[in-house]
């Protein structure tokens, strides 16, 4: 059941403008499929959909980018970090990373798949990311991963 759900959300985000979890949970049951919009957001998260700023305003899910074979993933986030990010602060075992507006999804995403040491994981917003250091004393080193990236 989860692997069909799974495509017909792939399906409608690649054919129709989805904005919201709730439109994606009403398109779902239009489409038989019945769901939460608990069990929508793990699936988003678990397809890696991003929200992307359309034209005229507002968001739309896309399906993530397909990488290419060999994809160095370093060098993409590397230039990822460059183009888009402004700041990274950090309090106790919290690093914050401020972005440039629409790009802190795509980033965290990256983050998420990365196999750094230490990194809980990450939660997005439009142009900051929360990522959880586990245990405090790696922050230091988390942040020097970070900043080399930026530079």
């Amino acid at each position: 059941m989860k692997s069909k759900r799974h495509i017909k959300i792939m399906e409608l985000v690649e054919n129709e403008d989805i904005h919201t979890q709730d439109e994606l949970t009403t398109r779902l049951e239009e489409e038989g499929i019945e769901v939460t919009q608990a069990t929508v957001s793990r699936d988003i998260k678990q397809l890696g959909l991003i929200k992307v700023p359309i034209e005229g305003g507002g968001y739309k899910y896309y399906l993530p980018p397909q990488p290419k074979e060999k994809v160095n993933v370093t060098s993409r986030m590397k230039r990822m970090f460059e183009d888009s990010v402004i700041d990274i602060n950090f309090s106790e075992n919290l690093v914050v990373i401020n972005t440039l507006p629409g790009t802190a999804q795509a980033i965290a995403a990256l983050l998420d798949n990365t196999t750094w040491d230490n990194v809980i994981g990450t939660i997005a917003g439009d142009d900051t990311i929360l990522m959880v250091v586990k245990p405090k004393n790696a922050v230091k080193s988390v942040i020097d991963k970070l900043e080399n990236l930026t530079v």
